[in-house]
């Protein structure tokens, strides 16, 4: 008598959200991996710092067996938790062919100084006029293609209403403090997939560009269609990305 093969367990995937952004983010994305993976979303919009972003996306992970593949997946403020999830040590544990990252329409870099006086300009037009602010943002965000698509901007602002002003502050406030994240990328040993918009006017292609040259033997991928709203925009071109880490 031949007895069955024990199935492998479905791989974890930890989706990080973004600035403005809570699990809503995924929810275009989670359908389609669904049978692919065990899926979890961090939540970025209670805390004050990355770091604390990071321990409390690390608490959701943290029990996954070295036998049970792991990808990390940040995206834009979720790629900085990600690397500071790396930074703290908290994968250093497990071994390089136990878990992959996926860093989605984000960078490494700290902020510039032009950086900080603009994003304290954003928190005070939050203060004094949020509904407009995040109106902008939607606006700024989205291929202006893809704007013809109700659904898309109207998601996002939606979003970005739950998420509320106090909190974006907060994550305005953490990002402009966030670390230099440059200096450990060449230390990561696990397969890297860097994830990147050529027309992202939120993040350049250059910042994509620079992490894939960072990480040894980090892919690049673009994914066209898309602004800085990837998981919304194109959320089938993603996820047969994602679907690569697994």
């Amino acid at each position: 008598m031949t007895l069955p093969k024990p199935h492998a367990p479905l791989p974890v995937i930890l989706l990080i959200p973004g600035m403005l952004n809570t699990s809503r983010v995924w929810e275009r994305v989670v359908p389609l991996l669904h049978d692919h993976a065990e899926i979890r979303c961090a939540d970025v919009t209670g805390q004050s710092t990355i770091a604390a972003m990071a321990r409390d996306a690390w608490s959701l992970v943290s029990e996954v067996p070295l036998h049970q593949r792991l990808v990390i997946c940040g995206f834009s403020m979720g790629g900085y938790v990600a690397l500071e999830m790396l930074a703290s040590g908290a994968l250093a544990g497990r071994p390089p062919n136990s878990w992959a990252l996926g860093l989605l329409n984000s960078s490494g870099r700290p902020e510039t100084d032009e950086g900080i006086v603009a994003r304290e300009k954003t928190i005070g037009a939050f203060e004094r006029d949020f509904e407009k602010v995040i109106k902008g943002v939607a606006a700024f965000s989205i291929l202006t293609s893809n704007q013809l698509d109700d659904s898309v901007t109207s998601d996002l602002l939606s979003m970005m209403r739950e998420v509320g002003q106090q909190a974006a502050v907060r994550q305005v406030r953490a990002i402009m403090k966030r670390s230099d994240s440059r200096a450990i990328l060449p230390h990561v040993q696990a397969p890297s997939l860097i994830i990147g918009s050529r027309h992202d006017p939120v993040v350049p292609p250059d910042a994509s560009e620079e992490l894939a040259s960072l990480i040894p033997g980090a892919r690049l991928e673009w994914v066209e269609g898309a602004a800085h709203m990837t998981p919304l925009e194109q959320p089938a071109k993603l996820v047969n990305l994602l679907k690569t880490l697994l």
